[in-house]
């Protein structure tokens, strides 16, 4: 029975194979005499029709399986492109490609066993599972689906999603600091209560200021301000030697003042110039304190002070003064209601009295100074800051010194002459020269005595500098020599001090 021989010995391909072979009665396999028409009729039984449609139905399996497997790699590389294309979508591409190509390698290895089964249709193939390549793809591309739904969602969405996106992120930062928040929570409640009990006290103070203010006015009425008044006039005038007359109450007006002398007589009459240009600035002064409105006593004031010394001899300009600069002291410690002072004058030493801060200090922040100037009947005012542009006669003299490269010798000459004069004769007390040079160091006396027939020459004499050394070099010699007299008179520190030059430096030439 060739059916059984063939299944026992498992040889149906290559059996069916030398069946093409089978033209004469030799065999193919043995080359003998052994093919009968018995033989070939229970081949043709074995390799029946339905053996061949079983053939037929592996073939068919195999396009089938290969038109699959184009297809499927067709569209995911086309998903590769379209990844690697638009930088919006979300998906692992490196993960992605590494899994295509295992399973196309899985799949070509399939192919070769279907082609190979279709040949020896007796061989056993097990075909390599692409389950788990299928399986990750689709999960990538599932993944990478929802991103883009959610994102068409946001997109669809915009306004709310960026309303929830807000909110969101406040969640988080509130959450992420939500230590801080409760502490910031806790100091606005204690400000909150520090707030209500400034508010309060507030409330409190304003209503015992508006009771005060209230006895301020009522206190008027009787009185009382026009002898405060008269006690600090009286007692002024006493301290600085004003003493025949004085200031006492009106018989005949209540709340105003009559002037009397020793005598009895009423002064109003009588007073000289510079008597009645101080006592109204005393006047005035107290008026600055009060008002003559009861209802604006406490009210915060500006002061104008307008050329009070011009009718006054220097003694008077000095307690004026002295007056005057106890209110700018006052104004800048905020003591009082006197919140501004603004001064106008033509005396230059009342200006330089009521400007002086300290031996220390020449500008102040709380001070600022102007020049007004009038030209044509038009009036300009000229802003100097902190900066006081005004100086003494004296400071203008050594300024010229300061500034001589551009000063004659002559004019130098009368400038050394006067400082002398005035520094060393006037408030020196050298009654005259040749007492000064004496003062000198012996090396120094002859060259003192130099400086001196020089600046007496320029100052009194016609000088005729054509047979004389160029002046800057003479200049310069003398105010060395200058600068010695001061030196062996133990005055160096003002000469440093006028001239702008530090204590230390070393002497010209020395």
């Amino acid at each position: 029975n060739i059916s059984k021989l063939i299944q026992h010995l498992n040889i149906d391909d290559w059996v069916n194979q030398g069946r093409n072979y089978l033209q004469s009665k030799t065999c193919p396999f043995c080359q003998e005499e052994t093919i009968t028409d018995d033989f070939k009729e229970q081949l043709k039984k074995y390799f029946d029709k339905e053996y061949l449609e079983q053939i037929s139905g592996i073939e068919k399996y195999q396009l089938s399986y290969q038109s699959s497997l184009n297809s499927l790699t067709n569209q995911l590389e086309d998903i590769k492109r379209k990844v690697n294309s638009n930088q919006n979508i979300e998906m692992d591409i490196e993960v992605f490609s590494n899994i295509l190509i295992a399973l196309v390698s899985k799949s070509n290895t399939n192919k070769c066993l279907l082609e190979k089964k279709i040949k020896e249709p007796s061989r056993d193939i097990e075909l390599a599972s692409t389950t788990e390549q299928l399986e990750q793809l689709k999960q990538l591309i599932d993944d990478s689906n929802k991103k883009i739904t959610a994102h068409n969602s946001v997109v669809a969405n915009l306004q709310k999603e960026k309303e929830k996106l807000i909110i969101d992120i406040w969640s988080f930062i509130a959450q992420d600091n939500i230590d801080m928040i409760e502490e910031y929570k806790e100091k606005i409640k204690g400000l909150e209560k520090g707030i209500k009990k400034l508010t309060q006290e507030h409330k409190d103070k304003q209503t015992k200021w508006t009771s005060i203010e209230e006895d301020i006015q009522k206190l008027s009425q009787y009185g009382i301000g026009t002898q405060v008044t008269i006690d600090f006039i009286n007692k002024t005038l006493i301290k600085f030697s004003f003493l025949n007359f004085s200031i006492e109450p009106s018989i005949e007006d209540k709340n105003k003042y009559q002037l009397k002398r020793e005598n009895g007589d009423l002064a109003q009459t009588s007073l000289s110039e510079g008597e009645i240009t101080f006592i109204t600035l005393l006047y005035f002064i107290q008026l600055t304190k009060g008002s003559t409105d009861k209802s604006n006593i406490a009210n915060n004031k500006i002061l104008v002070v307008d050329d009070p010394v011009s009718s006054l001899d220097s003694n008077v300009l000095f307690i004026v003064s002295t007056l005057l600069k106890q209110i700018i002291e006052d104004t800048k410690n905020d003591t009082g209601n006197i919140k501004q002072v603004i001064f106008l004058t033509h005396n230059i030493y009342f200006h330089k009295e009521v400007s002086f801060i300290n031996s220390r200090e020449t500008e102040n922040k709380y001070t600022n100074y102007w020049i007004l100037r009038k030209n044509n009947k038009i009036s300009s005012i000229e802003s100097y800051g902190i900066k006081n542009p005004i100086k003494t006669s004296y400071e203008l003299l050594w300024q010229e010194l300061k500034d001589r490269k551009n000063i004659s010798n002559t004019a130098i000459q009368n400038t050394m002459r006067r400082i002398i004069e005035y520094y060393f004769t006037i408030i020196g007390r050298y009654s005259n020269n040749n007492r000064l040079i004496k003062t000198l160091k012996d090396e120094d006396q002859e060259i003192g005595k130099a400086l001196l027939s020089w600046i007496n020459e320029g100052s009194h004499g016609i000088s005729d500098d054509l047979y004389m050394e160029h002046r800057d070099d003479v200049q310069e010699k003398f105010m060395s020599v200058f600068k010695y007299i001061f030196k062996d008179t133990g005055h160096i520190e003002h000469y440093n001090m006028m001239m702008g030059e530090n204590i230390k430096d070393k002497l010209i030439n020395n």
